[in-house]
Order: C-alpha cells, then sequence, then structure tokens
C-alpha cells in the first residue's frame, strides 16, 4: 500500500532568463501517490531508446530505481525525438519534473504531465557532472550536483545493473548480440525495409566481414575507401522500424546500435533478387525490427567519455595508416632523381621562394623557401625511425620486441641439436638459474658467436658480455640464421637486421684474413646479408604567407637533427634531442604566429601528389 509522499526540498535557482527563484522537491520512488504528479530521481536499470507509436508520439520506456531500492516503469510519450530523455548506457541518471504516478498491476508507472521535463547525466562515478537535455531552459544547481553524486556513489556500491554488453570489432565473435560504439563513414539504402551503414570504432575484426552491394549515386558519404582503411569497415544492416532512425545518420556521428548481431553464414543479404552475392562464411551484421532488448541506434554527444575513447582508438588506427602512406611515398625516394640533382646544393644568400611558387614549379629543381612547421607525422617520434636499404631503396618500420620475441620463440621450438660447423669452436654456455635452460650451446670463432636455442631476453644478456652475436636456428642438421624479421647481429646495444629481398642468408666462415678490426659489415658478408640502415623519415606540413605544403624529412634528417639514426634506436638522449626539437619548431600548444621562421632548401619531385623532398 503507498505511503504519502516525504518530500526532500532543494532550494534551486533557475538558468534560464525567468528572473524568479524555483523550489523543487523530489520524491523517493517507495513514497510515490496514486495520481500525483511529481519530481523524481532514479538509476535508469533498463531503457528503449524512442520508438514510433501507432499515433504520432515516439515513446521512451524505461525502469529506474533510488536508494529505496524500488523500481518503477515509466513511459514517456512524445511528438519530437530531440525532447526524449538522452540515455545510453544502463547506470545512467535521469531527473524528471512533473511525472504522473499511475497504478499498473500491483505498483506504479511514472508517465508525462503537463510542463513535462528531463535531464540526464552519465551514472559513471567520476566522470563530470554535464546535464543532457535539448532544453535550454533547465534547473541546475549545486544540490543537483550533490544528489547526481550522491546517486552514483550508492549506484556504484549497491545496485546489480546488467552487464556491459559493449564489444568492438575487434572483439565480437559469431552469434552475439552486443552494443557498438562506432563512426558513421557513409549509408546507402539496401530496399524499402533496409539501409547499410558503414562504420568503424578503430579496430579490425578477426573475421572476413559481408560485403554489401549498392548503388553508388544512392550513397551519402564516400562511395569507397582506402584499402587499409576498408578492412576496418563494417557494414551494418538495419531493418524495418529503424530504417527511419537511420534516414535521420548524418556521415561522422558518433553512434551507439543497442542489441546488434554478429551472424556468420549469411547467404543472402536484401536487395533486389541476384544483386547481392552469397558468401556463405563471412561475418555480417544486423541490426532486427522491433525494440525487444533495448534494441535501436542513438547519436552519442562528442564530449561523452564513449564518444572520446573511441575518438583515440580512430586516431591511432589513422597514425598507422599515416605510417603506412609514408613507406609508399617512399617508394621512388629522391636518390633516384640522379646524381647531379643529388649533388646540387641551395645558396641561401638567394632570394627564397613561396611555396607556391614552389608547387607551380618543374619537378626535379632545387627551392630556397622562408617557411615555419604547422605540423608533423608521426606524432609519436619513435615510429620516425625506419631501416632502408641501399640496394633496393626499401624501406620498413624497426620490428617491435613482440615481433622479434615470436621469431625467437619459433626458432626455439625447433632447436635440436646439430654439428658445428667444422671451421667452428663449440660448446655450452650458462644462464641465470631461473632460466629454463641451465646451458646454450653455441659455435665460436674469432669473429663472431652463434648461439642455439637462446630466446630474445638471453641473447640480449648475453650481448652486453660477447660481442658479435648470432642468433641461429636448427634446419635441416644444419646452423641457419634466424628469419630476417628478427636481427642477424647483436653488437651491444645494438641490433642489426637485413634486407629479406637482397639477402641470401646461411652460416658460413667469415674470411678474416689481413683484418684488424671486425665490423658488422664483415659479419653479415658472411652471413649473406646486406645490412639495413637506420633512418629517420618525418613528414612536415610547412607554411608559409602563401600556404602549405607536405614535405618528406629523410636523407638530411641526421644532419638535421644532429644525430645517428642508429644512436637514437638505442640511445634515450637521442630521443629525447629529436623530440625537444620538434616541441620547440612545433609545440604541442600556441598559435603558429609564436613557432619559429626556418630558411630550408626543398628538392622537387612527383609521386602520389606529395612532391616535394627536404
Amino acid at each position: 500500500k503507498p505511503r504519502s509522499c516525504s518530500v526532500k526540498c532543494h532550494n534551486i535557482l533557475q538558468t534560464s532568463t525567468v528572473p524568479k527563484t524555483t523550489k523543487y522537491t523530489y520524491c523517493r520512488l517507495d513514497e510515490l501517490k496514486p495520481q500525483a504528479v511529481v519530481n523524481v530521481y532514479g538509476v535508469v536499470l533498463f531503457f528503449k531508446q524512442p520508438y514510433k507509436t501507432l499515433g504520432s508520439d515516439y515513446c521512451t520506456f524505461l525502469k529506474i530505481t533510488d536508494q529505496s531500492n524500488s523500481t518503477i516503469s515509466c513511459n514517456i510519450f512524445l511528438p519530437k525525438l530531440e525532447d526524449h530523455p538522452k540515455i545510453f548506457k544502463a547506470g545512467d541518471i535521469i531527473r524528471m519534473h512533473r511525472v504522473k504516478v499511475t497504478p499498473f498491476n500491483d505498483s506504479f508507472n511514472l508517465v508525462k504531465s503537463h510542463g513535462f521535463s528531463a535531464v540526464t547525466f552519465d551514472g559513471t562515478e567520476g566522470e563530470p557532472v554535464e546535464p543532457r537535455t535539448s532544453n535550454q531552459n533547465y534547473h541546475f544547481e549545486a544540490d543537483d550536483q550533490r544528489v547526481v553524486e550522491e546517486l552514483r556513489a550508492w549506484s556504484a556500491q549497491r545496485v546489480q545493473l546488467p552487464a556491459p554488453a559493449s564489444m568492438t570489432l575487434s572483439t565480437v565473435q559469431p552469434r552475439a548480440y552486443f552494443d557498438l560504439t562506432c563512426q558513421l563513414l557513409a549509408k546507402a539504402p539496401v530496399d524499402s525495409t533496409c539501409t547499410m551503414l558503414r562504420v568503424w570504432d578503430g579496430t579490425r575484426c578477426p573475421h572476413t566481414l559481408l560485403k554489401v552491394l549498392v548503388e553508388p549515386e544512392a550513397t551519402v558519404g564516400p562511395t569507397s575507401f582506402s584499402p587499409e582503411r576498408e578492412r576496418i569497415i563494417a557494414n551494418v544492416l538495419i531493418y524495418d522500424n529503424h530504417v527511419e532512425a537511420a534516414g535521420q545518420l548524418q556521415p561522422g556521428d558518433f553512434l551507439r546500435i543497442y542489441n546488434l548481431r554478429a551472424i556468420q553464414g549469411s547467404s543472402r543479404v536484401p536487395g533486389p533478387t541476384g544483386s547481392q552475392p552469397a558468401e556463405l562464411d563471412h561475418l555480417a551484421f544486423h541490426l532486427h525490427g522491433g525494440t525487444a532488448y533495448g534494441r535501436g541506434i542513438r547519436v552519442l554527444p562528442e564530449n561523452s567519455a564513449d564518444v572520446q575513447e573511441l575518438k583515440r582508438a580512430i586516431a591511432a588506427f589513422m597514425q598507422e595508416e599515416e605510417d603506412a602512406a609514408m613507406l609508399d611515398v617512399w617508394g621512388t625516394p629522391p636518390e633516384s632523381m640522379g646524381e647531379p640533382i643529388t649533388e646540387r646544393t641551395c645558396r641561401h644568400d638567394t632570394n627564397p621562394v613561396t611555396l607556391s611558387e614552389v608547387q607551380g614549379s618543374d619537378h626535379g629543381q632545387i627551392h630556397h623557401v622562408r617557411v615555419r612547421v604547422k605540423s608533423y607525422q608521426p606524432q609519436r617520434l619513435h615510429q620516425s625511425l625506419k631501416l632502408f636499404c641501399d640496394k633496393c631503396s626499401t624501406m620498413q618500420d624497426v620490428p617491435d620486441e613482440d615481433q622479434v620475441s615470436a621469431v625467437f620463440a619459433e626458432a626455439c621450438q625447433d632447436s635440436e641439436p646439430c654439428p658445428a660447423p667444422v671451421w667452428a669452436l663449440y660448446g655450452a654456455v650458462p644462464l641465470p638459474s631461473e632460466s629454463e635452460f641451465p646451458f646454450l650451446t653455441y659455435s665460436f670463432t674469432s669473429v663472431m658467436m652463434s648461439f642455439l636455442g637462446a630466446g630474445l631476453e638471453q641473447v640480449t644478456k648475453l650481448s652486453s658480455s660477447y660481442l658479435n652475436i648470432v642468433p641461429v636456428r636448427s634446419s635441416g642438421g644444419q646452423l641457419a640464421p634466424l628469419d630476417l624479421s628478427a636481427p642477424v647481429l647483436f653488437r651491444g646495444r645494438r641490433r642489426f637486421y637485413g634486407c629479406k629481398k637482397c639477402s641470401n642468408p646461411a652460416v658460413r666462415e667469415p674470411n678474416v684474413e689481413g683484418v684488424e678490426v671486425v665490423s658488422e659489415k664483415l659479419v653479415a658478408e658472411a652471413l649473406g646479408v646486406e645490412l639495413l640502415r637506420y633512418g629517420l623519415l618525418l613528414r612536415l606540413e610547412l607554411q608559409d604567407s602563401s600556404g602549405s605544403l607536405d614535405v618528406l624529412l629523410w636523407r638530411d634528417s641526421e644532419l638535421f637533427f644532429n644525430v645517428c639514426a642508429a644512436d637514437a634506436a638505442t640511445n634515450q638522449e637521442s630521443q629525447n634531442h629529436i623530440h625537444h626539437t620538434m616541441e620547440s619548431l612545433c609545440p604541442p600548444e600556441g598559435s603558429t604566429a609564436r613557432r619559429p621562421w626556418l630558411d630550408v632548401c626543398l628538392v622537387s619531385y612527383e609521386w602520389h601528389g606529395l612532391y616535394t623532398s627536404w
């Protein structure tokens, strides 16, 4: 039986231009009275996105609770979607003014009454208390913030919310129902009951995804993307009542799609008969019709914590894509323009030209310009370190520790004993007691030591005591170098890599006759390996009064930074010097006008629209 309503008053000032103070009182959910019009706060336990009713209204359904542990259902009917409460997930907090209490079965139901308004908040402890509402004239003061924070703390300790259904494309599995936070890139109608959304979340699905054919002229947004980007874009099929909501979406919107289904083996997608290929083993994403389990689509505000996390994931992918594009640009490096050009120099006593004049000039010329650095890539400067082959002019990223460790681990699995070459001594060295193998076999010459069955960590430790360490594996009963994804040689802290294209690796006897100093080149020759050299590659956006221009800093990068690229691979001081140099030229904050002017030389060449090299 309902008890009388105990009212707690909050003295709240109106934030609109109405010059009067309004006092609001709020009811606990266990003290509601039939037919009363009240104001309430609550934690959202379950909700459905606004859906179209048989009439002209949309309906939002939700269940809420508060510190009384009572659970109340709410049905909110409003004609405009933008006026509905902006609820993004279970655990959000809602404040409703002027709702009417109506009996429903053995409980109550809340419905809107005249003057209804709603404001919602993120229910996560520690997040900013920012009201979400389309109404510009709402009340929110210090007392409201206190109530929200109290509900957050209580909810975190006492409320058992449904398990989060959110997944990324990289973690989704077939047959799963999940919530996807993503960005819309493009959309297109498939037929009258289905719309395709092209979305991404900065991660790559491990499964082959369904391809959907649509008419390019019907597509809203880009009709194609780069191959790298296509690999992480998912096609989501939206059905029935959700098609109307999809029609309101625009490319660039940040979305949460609720109760999305991952289906594997969908043999046919909607559309005209025969227009779509049958793809039996592909993973498809379907948002079915109806509103069961909260199924629907919601546009998220850009300042939400989930969108900020999504932006970081997308930015990380775009950084990797940018690095890959830079490697593609270097497919035809400036050195290929010929000796007469590479030997030319710029005289700084000549008048500089503008960047617009550089863009309008013939390729193959040297230009003197006066510019500022507007931006640079990569932002993570350790990614600017590359490996370059002087023989075939190919470039690659420096493998990370996980890649190298995986090569060593694979070699250790096939490290059965094999005889040392006749020209080498053979033995074992003790390893630390915590090592899985107490001894490590090696072959030894006056030039180098080859270790069989060694992991990356072991070789790294041994390289501080032994010069010229060559990790090897067993292949057909003979010693052989590791895959060239791993270093072919360790000399102290330095690691040397070989070119897969130009090398013919094998363990051979080194020729040291008449040699006083053993260099890495001599060891590489004995192994049949063409060594890669370290280099620094950055893309700089230069700017002057006439415009901006992208350039590559590569050939003279070591001179520019006054560091050795090989040192930058292992020396923290060199890395810090590069970082400080770029921060001084292009501070992370501040106007372009405060950045220093540089007198630089550019030599131009054409390659996919990026045609200048520093």
